[in-house]
């Protein structure tokens, strides 16, 4: 009896202190009322609805009102019939790098600490532009991701790759032409410093870069296998890696339960690449059609941009590449449209920290190619369709992304005006994004 009683008066001490401290720390919840959603997939935007936020994703949504649940601590929003929709996300963003110039990182030692703080800056900027997703694909943005979950600094959530795998005299070798590799006794880069590349030979070099990055918690590993726009010992046609090198990799990245995706522009690197076992491309913008074609027959993602000129602070050579690349970007776009490549979008935006306002108004850009509507479906459910190629590595599971769906995860924009038809309203971000909620909390309301 007296174990009995023990027992019980166990278990309503704890009933009690489970109790009281969800007394003390009561759920959130957030109600869009009289918003016309778009989902992410839709051609069209809904009829007035309701959407109700618990916690961090989309419990309800509904034409009919909606209770609040009760214990619940409510904010109303009152749409006015404005759209709402997911957080647009950014599928080629190099984050570590956006925030600074050429000469503050390549140089001798970088300052770490300081790449860290601009790189947070950043962060928090990209997610008031309206991206509330970005994938990372290059750099040492492992400690920025981690304050961003752990609530220490405000950004968007981030699938990092960690140092992007180069080969000698490949896209991230920066080193003085008289300078010896790496293997020859020669140092490491300032950009291998900073963990922002790996240049190395041959398959067991390859294995173990790759497998460095996803004991840092890489989700997913990026190689380079052609040439440049902006790096300097590797002209656009240049083939990057052997095939040995470039399955070692894959072989790698699929042991980990992830992928490989591939820096490529040209026809010849990119078949290469995919018959080494890549699942993803990005850029191509030299791709020609009847490779559009081989993608699309083998199910091959094209993660690429909408670039434009390269800015005056860029030398001659590569203002010239640029413009190569810019020529024929517009035929890869509708050889990827018309025959249903797996299509995803990102910026690229590196080196230039005055340009980073163009993540929005290159996003816009593809309207060039395709209607508003397709565009918002590409910078969001399609986006999030890519970055679940993580697999087991995926560090977002609780909710889908990219979609307004209940169950899925409030990253959410409530916006003026219809941008299924007027997409240059993802142009103005700081007029136009009225709310922006990530993960369930508001980072901005001007309502």
């Amino acid at each position: 009896m007296k174990t009995i009683a023990k027992s019980l008066f166990v278990l309503s001490t704890l009933t009690a202190a489970l109790s009281c401290h969800s007394q003390a720390a009561p759920k959130t919840a957030t109600l869009y009322e009289n918003v016309r959603v778009f989902d992410g997939t839709s051609e069209k935007l809904t009829p007035p609805i309701n959407v109700l936020v618990v916690g961090n994703v989309i419990q309800t949504i509904s034409v009919k009102p909606i209770q609040i649940p009760s214990g619940t601590t409510a904010t109303f929003i009152a749409g006015g019939g404005r759209t709402l929709m997911p957080g647009l996300s950014d599928a080629h963003a190099h984050l570590y790098i956006a925030g600074v110039t050429a000469d503050q990182i390549i140089v001798p030692n970088p300052d770490i600490a300081f790449l860290d703080k601009v790189a947070s800056e950043q962060a928090q900027a990209m997610l008031m532009r309206g991206f509330t997703t970005i994938r990372d694909m290059a750099g040492p943005i492992f400690r920025v991701k981690d304050a961003i979950d752990q609530g220490k600094v405000i950004g968007p959530r981030i699938y990092p790759s960690g140092s992007m795998v180069c080969q000698t005299s490949g896209h991230c070798d920066f080193t003085p032409p008289e300078q010896l590799p790496r293997s020859f006794g020669g140092p490491l880069t300032p950009l291998e410093q900073v963990r922002f590349s790996s240049i190395v030979d041959g398959r067991a070099q390859v294995l173990t870069a790759t497998r460095f990055n996803l004991r840092n918690g890489a989700t997913q590993i990026k190689l380079a296998t052609s040439g440049g726009g902006e790096s300097h010992m590797d002209p656009l046609y240049v083939n990057e890696f052997t095939s040995d090198e470039i399955k070692a990799a894959v072989e790698a990245a699929t042991d980990f339960g992830t992928y490989v995706s591939v820096h490529s522009y040209t026809p010849h690197s990119v078949r290469r690449s995919i018959d080494a076992g890549v699942t993803v491309i990005e850029h191509g913008q030299l791709l020609d059609e009847a490779t559009v074609k081989y993608m699309a027959d083998k199910g091959i993602w094209l993660s690429t941009q909408v670039f434009d000129e390269a800015g005056p602070s860029f030398p001659p050579d590569v203002r010239a590449r640029k413009h190569e690349l810019v020529l024929n970007q517009g035929n890869v776009w509708r050889w990827a449209v018309k025959n249903n490549v797996k299509l995803a979008w990102g910026t690229d935006l590196l080196f230039e920290p005055q340009n980073m306002y163009m993540q929005n108004t290159e996003l816009v850009e593809m309207k060039q190619f395709m209607t508003p509507a397709h565009a918002l479906k590409i910078v969001t459910h399609d986006n999030a369709q890519l970055f679940a190629l993580s697999g087991k590595r995926n560090p977002y599971t609780e909710g889908k992304l990219g979609v307004v769906q209940e169950g899925a995860y409030a990253d959410l924009l409530l916006v003026d005006g219809d941008p299924t038809v007027n997409l240059d309203i993802i142009a103005d971000p700081q007029k136009n994004f009225r709310v922006i909620m990530k993960d369930g909390t508001i980072y901005k309301t001007t309502l």
